[in-house]
């Protein structure tokens, strides 16, 4: 995928005029859905609402089918499915229900870095690093 094709799927919230470290150590939140998938669908504006109001993190929004060589070996078969990093360091890497409650409350779990690295898997890493890549 090439760097002008991995801009289209960064999320419309995620400002793009910050330093490329500091952009990189703020707290990421992609959301990993399919469009065919009724739930992320409707599940959208919820997510394109919560970027909106937290400028201060980066949100993603990532297509499975469209960005499949993206996410490989990383199998996600449950909707919707969020990654939330710190720097290179996955906090949190699972489904959820589609509730912007529980969205939050991850969120704030997670702005303090309370979850142990090792937890986490290291395919996981490796979306992580592509991830940043079209984040920035």
């Amino acid at each position: 995928m090439s760097r002008d094709e991995s801009r289209d799927l960064r999320h419309k919230g995620t400002s793009t005029d910050a330093p490329e470290d500091a952009a990189k150590d703020r707290l990421l939140v992609a959301c990993l859905c399919a469009e065919w998938c009724t739930a992320c669908r409707e599940y959208r504006a919820v997510f394109d609402q919560l970027a909106m109001e937290h400028p201060d993190l980066r949100f993603l929004w990532i297509d499975i089918e469209d960005s499949s060589a993206l996410l490989d070996p990383v199998e996600v078969e449950n909707f919707p499915t969020i990654l939330i990093a710190e720097g290179d360091r996955p906090r949190f890497f699972g489904a959820i229900t589609p509730q912007r409650e529980v969205l939050l409350r991850l969120i704030a779990a997670h702005r303090v870095g309370a979850m142990s690295h090792d937890a986490i898997g290291s395919e996981i890493d490796g979306l992580l690093t592509r991830l940043q890549d079209i984040a920035d």
